[in-house]
């Protein structure tokens, strides 16, 4: 499958191309920064491989969880291509992308991603044969309320994501006893991969139809509830 993959979940920019058996591949900034560079880097992908962007079978894109302005942008952005270039749309869990580019660490995953606000988003997958499989599907909590499933109690665990430093002392009671903590970022190179299992499944979607998934409801915490954030770590 030839397919073009964008990441803007995280504050890193992820970007992967793939056609005739080779992928090509760029990272950058992402955040705010990724919706003015984000177009050119696709396009510069194209020219690398030699390719018109109507050549594409479709357009994968990280639909969430994630930081809401990242996930409209990788969704608008995939959206308007799509519709330009009358090409499909795959989205992709931005937690499965995770557990995907752990894979070569483990079967059982589970990722965990800095949320903000003293949150993590967070879900468990395990590599069943091929594909995985979601044992808790995608979650908004604290590092220190998160807990793996009941059936992982006796085996091997990758805590995987970009959570582990800002939210260390909260995750600190899931590591050891088989957990082992990897930091790992949502890679469009693993979102290919995805995305040629969903293809295959027949998961691609009409440009007007992919949405983000945010599992935040809320954008910002409240002034109330920053005061007591700042008493409770005073």
């Amino acid at each position: 499958m030839k397919c073009l993959a964008i990441d803007t979940s995280t504050e890193r920019m992820s970007l992967a191309l793939q056609a005739q058996g080779q992928v090509w591949t760029h990272d950058g900034v992402g955040g705010q920064q990724s919706s003015a560079s984000l177009i050119p880097a696709i396009m510069g992908l194209l020219s690398q491989a030699g390719m018109a962007l109507q050549q594409l079978d479709a357009i994968a894109f990280g639909q969430g969880p994630g930081a809401f302005t990242g996930l409209r942008t990788a969704c608008a952005v995939a959206q308007g291509l799509a519709l330009g270039a009358n090409l499909p749309l795959l989205p992709i869990d931005t937690l499965m992308c995770v557990a995907e580019a752990a894979r070569g660490q483990g079967t059982r995953v589970m990722s965990v991603m800095d949320a903000r606000m003293g949150q993590v988003y967070a879900s468990a997958c395990a590599w069943e044969g091929q594909a995985w499989q979601v044992v808790q599907a995608p979650m908004l909590t604290t590092a220190a309320a998160l807990a793996l499933p009941a059936e992982w109690s006796a085996t091997s665990v990758v805590l995987a994501g970009n959570a582990q430093a800002a939210h260390a002392e909260g995750l600190q009671h899931l590591l050891g006893a088989g957990v082992q903590g990897l930091e790992q970022w949502p890679t469009a190179s693993a979102m290919l991969r995805l995305a040629d299992l969903a293809w295959q499944r027949g998961e691609a979607v009409p440009p007007e139809l992919a949405l983000p998934v945010y599992v935040r409801d809320q954008v910002a915490l409240t002034t109330l509830e920053r005061a007591a954030v700042k008493a409770a770590s005073a």
